[in-house]
């Protein structure tokens, strides 16, 4: 009987503890559990402690609300100028609704990475295998947006899609090698091309700015040249020009020098005619000069023209001294000094 006892206590006390561990239940932290009661649905469990009414309640669904990354395997797709691709990639996701990713599918993360497989190919058929290698995130871009918008009711998000690796066939890749090489003896050709061109040009450049600075260099080696020639003709003209006005004023000086000169003797000889005797004088000296002038008029020419009177030198004396008077008693004033005896006779 104690034996039988014994086994009831430790029956209920296990009972007891199971159901004690049934109904505590401890959520981890990012987690949502979905709690189903007789069957039905009934709350998600939040992280920390929580109680459940034992054999009534249980925890049918436990979500990680951590992103998933997931790898999308290789798969064939056709581009829109029928060239075959093999690509894979990586996807990654995240649980935002956990009661739609419980009852909204059976397996949200396999269906949705079946999901950007197809929609991949789709994407893939959009484009040629050149844009597809140039496009590639624009690509990676409409598979997420096409993923988001067909899962929506599947409580699961695709937060980003990347295209791993592209392998074109060995054919194409053939072929895209030859293309590069031919790009790069393009690129080639044309660089030594501009820079032959840049170096004609530049040659081109050098002989036409020579040709500037000669052409400079001669029209300023002209400017100067006309530049010493006008100021050698201004500094020529300006010598002459006080040359003459020297000249000019070493005449004019000379002039009004024997000017000055003559008046003085014209003076001179005036007093010395009105002194007594120098009507004699006058004569004498008139008589020695007629004399004279006869003496010299054969030297210098071999004809001779002679007045009638040439011998009578009283009557040539005495015209001379009557045209001296003449002219003085023309240029003489009314009150005019006394003459002594070269005075004219009044008229009655």
């Amino acid at each position: 009987m104690t034996d039988f006892t014994t086994v009831i206590g430790l029956t209920i006390t296990f009972l007891m503890v199971v159901t004690v561990l049934k109904g505590v239940r401890m959520v981890p932290q990012q987690s949502v559990w979905i709690v189903e009661k007789l069957g039905k649905f009934d709350r998600a469990l939040e992280p920390g402690l929580n109680f459940l009414v034992p054999y009534v309640e249980n925890v049918a669904y436990k979500h990680s609300l951590k992103e998933y990354a997931m790898d999308v395997s290789e798969q064939a797709a056709i581009t829109r100028d029928n060239v075959t691709l093999l690509l894979d990639g990586l996807i990654y996701l995240k649980i935002t609704d956990p009661v739609h990713a419980s009852y909204g599918v059976s397996n949200p993360v396999f269906a949705v990475v079946q999901l950007a497989q197809t929609t991949m190919r789709s994407e893939i058929g959009k484009l040629t295998m050149d844009a597809t290698f140039e496009e590639r995130d624009q690509l990676n871009a409409n598979i997420v947006t096409a993923i988001n918008t067909a899962a929506q009711s599947w409580g699961i998000q695709c937060m980003r899609y990347e295209i791993r690796n592209i392998s074109p066939p060995a054919s194409v890749l053939k072929a895209m090698e030859m293309q590069v090489s031919a790009e790069r003896q393009k690129r080639a050709f044309i660089l030594d091309s501009e820079g032959k061109r840049q170096s004609q040009i530049n040659v081109a450049e050098g002989a036409k700015q020579e040709t500037i600075l000669k052409a400079e260099g001669t029209r300023q080696q002209v400017v100067l040249n006309a530049e010493a020639r006008k100021m050698e003709v201004v500094l020529q003209s300006e010598g002459s020009q006080i040359d003459q006005i020297n000249r000019a004023k070493g005449e004019a000086q000379a002039i009004i020098t024997v000017a000055e000169a003559t008046a003085a003797s014209i003076e001179k000889i005036a007093a010395a005619i009105n002194a007594p005797g120098g009507r004699e004088a006058i004569e004498l000296k008139i008589a020695e000069q007629y004399v004279d002038a006869f003496k010299n008029l054969a030297r210098t020419s071999t004809t001779l023209m002679l007045p009638t009177n040439a011998g009578d030198t009283g009557s040539m004396v005495a015209q001379a001294l009557g045209v001296f008077d003449t002219i003085r008693r023309a240029r003489a004033p009314s009150d005019a000094v006394d003459l002594g005896p070269w005075k004219a006779p009044e008229k009655k």
